[in-house]
């Protein structure tokens, strides 16, 4: 598979021809959730999970229900065919047509499926700091909204500074999350990561880390951090569906082992218990 597929309400369409209205409200003021799931060997990972946290993006933006049974519709119509390896899987669901402004109409949701090969991650890579932060007290905060342009261009400024990701503080001056990934610091021996509090998203490979690595009796503590104990964790690692646990090798310059031991032991757990399904 060369190029992205893409389907839209019920319809495999030519990733290059218009499919979605232009007065779409995800279009238009970007009303909308999404969620990416990690393809490997032709099959999705974690699916129900993902739905779950759709759902819950969709009650917080106040739009209805997406319809699951739709989206996996989506799903199989978009994976059916040569196999894709490695890739991403996302599905998308918008507050449908709308007006120019703010105001929703009373329209039926977008529903969009599409799926891409993408390069499998690296063995780990650098990070940086960025100047922006996240609201914790924002209507959307932990939502995965289609509302991107705050990742879209921290994520621009750390690929300027040759990093892999940009992470955010939040306005109280903690460690919040990166522009698609939770952040996990080794400090003392302990694995610690922002609590959902911090405005950070409730990402999905970070909710199995911590339940998983609690199964294994392998301590994770969530807490909130200043964001300069990036300048002094002895590790520093990322979760994400694409990168699963991703060790980073330097923070703002500042080189680190990458992976080190502990983030090595958390690795292990991850691997070990994501071959147990598909789905978990």
């Amino acid at each position: 598979m060369s190029e992205i597929r893409v389907w839209v309400d019920g319809t495999l369409v030519d990733p290059a021809a218009p499919a979605v209205s232009a007065v779409d409200h995800g279009v238009t003021v970007g009303d909308g959730a999404f969620e990416t799931a990690k393809i490997d060997g032709g099959v999705p990972f974690a699916v129900s999970r993902h739905l779950r946290r759709l759902d819950r993006t969709m009650a917080g933006l106040g739009l209805p229900p997406a319809d699951h049974d739709r989206i996996r519709e989506g799903m199989d119509a978009v994976l059916a065919g040569e196999p894709v390896e490695f890739g991403r899987l996302r599905f998308t669901v918008t507050g449908g047509r709308g007006p120019l402004g703010s105001d929703r109409h009373d329209s039926a949701l977008t529903h969009i499926v599409t799926a891409v090969p993408h390069a499998r991650p690296g063995a780990h890579g650098a990070v940086v700091t960025v100047p922006w932060v996240r609201n914790e007290r924002a209507a959307t905060a932990g939502l995965k909204t289609t509302s991107y342009a705050d990742n879209v261009i921290a994520l621009a400024a750390a690929k300027e500074h040759g990093a892999v990701e940009a992470i955010f503080a939040n306005t109280r001056g903690e460690l919040c999350e990166a522009t698609g990934s939770n952040v996990f610091v080794v400090v003392d021996g302990v694995v610690r990561t922002p609590p959902l509090s911090s405005g950070c998203l409730a990402g999905i490979t970070r909710e199995l880390v911590l339940e998983w690595c609690a199964h294994e009796g392998l301590a994770l503590v969530e807490e909130a951090m200043p964001l300069d104990v990036l300048q002094r964790a002895d590790e520093v690692f990322l979760t994400s569906s694409i990168k699963d646990v991703f060790p980073v090798s330097a923070v703002d310059g500042r080189a680190l082992p990458a992976p080190g031991p502990v983030t090595g032991r958390v690795a292990d757990v991850w691997a070990r218990h994501a071959d147990k399904g598909l789905d978990p």
